[in-house]
């Protein structure tokens, strides 16, 4: 029985020094695992494309005042005439166009007026356009100048801003440009792993910036709404681990 009871001892013994040998080994690689966790590079990675807009929204506000309403009124509408017509010589049809915001302002009403008033009425008509057709409303803006000579007074008591072009194709384009920004962010850090004298491994995390859409020509102080040709740009945001 003493026998039998010291080799299962042995047999203990071994299995219990096995035992803290694998627990260690497991350890040793754990370690090395979050060695090697710690070791990513972070890098963005870049995407433009230069695209024309799809849709004009053009906002034409005209007055007209006299001392009795329906006179100005009446110049109101014989100006919406002239004004369609313009229009519609450009290719912009009557279902492109909407009439809105008719405000009729009397001035000896004004509760802060002071001082005598050259009309007493002032109607303010305002045209909307709304088309696909960028080339149409960028004609017709450009030859505005039609209107006035014609005896239409644009803005008046409104404001005239012009045309305003947008792009509406984003979602089309979104899944290229995503592509070639994160091939553009793995090119960096795929430079930066051979500089470091190691290997690009997988991807830790990635974040995907916001999409802009920018003025095409980049010149100060001007609005993207007011430029035909755009530029839409998104940055990723990459981390790659690093392997020995």
């Amino acid at each position: 029985m003493a026998q039998s009871s010291g080799f299962a001892n042995v047999v203990a013994g071994i299995l219990v020094a096995g035992g803290i040998a694998a627990s260690g080994w497991m350890i040793g690689q754990g370690i090395e695992n979050m060695r090697s966790l710690d070791r990513f590079v972070t890098v963005k990675g870049l995407a433009e494309r230069d695209v024309k807009a799809d849709k004009a929204v053009w906002p034409i506000t005209y007055v007209a005042t006299d001392d009795v309403l329906q006179n100005a009124q009446g110049k109101i509408d014989a100006d919406t005439k002239t004004l369609l017509d313009f229009l519609a010589s450009h290719g912009i049809s009557r279902e492109q166009t909407e009439l809105q915001n008719l405000q009729v302002t009397d001035q000896l009403a004004q509760a802060y007026r002071s001082g005598p008033v050259e009309s007493r009425y002032i109607v303010n008509q305002t045209i909307q356009v709304r088309t696909d057709d960028v080339d149409a409303v960028i004609a017709a803006s450009q030859d505005i100048g039609k209107l006035l000579q014609g005896g239409i007074v644009l803005g008046g008591q409104g404001y005239n801003p012009g045309p305003s072009y947008l792009f509406t194709g984003l979602n089309a384009i979104k899944p290229e440009m995503i592509a070639a920004a994160t091939a553009n962010a793995r090119e960096a850090a795929l430079q930066f792993a051979t500089d470091s004298g190691g290997q690009l491994g997988g991807i830790r995390r990635a974040t995907q910036g916001l999409f802009q859409i920018l003025a095409g020509d980049g010149a100060p102080n001007m609005t993207e709404s007011s430029q035909i040709n755009k530029t839409v740009r998104v940055v990723t945001t990459m981390e790659y681990l690093i392997k020995d």
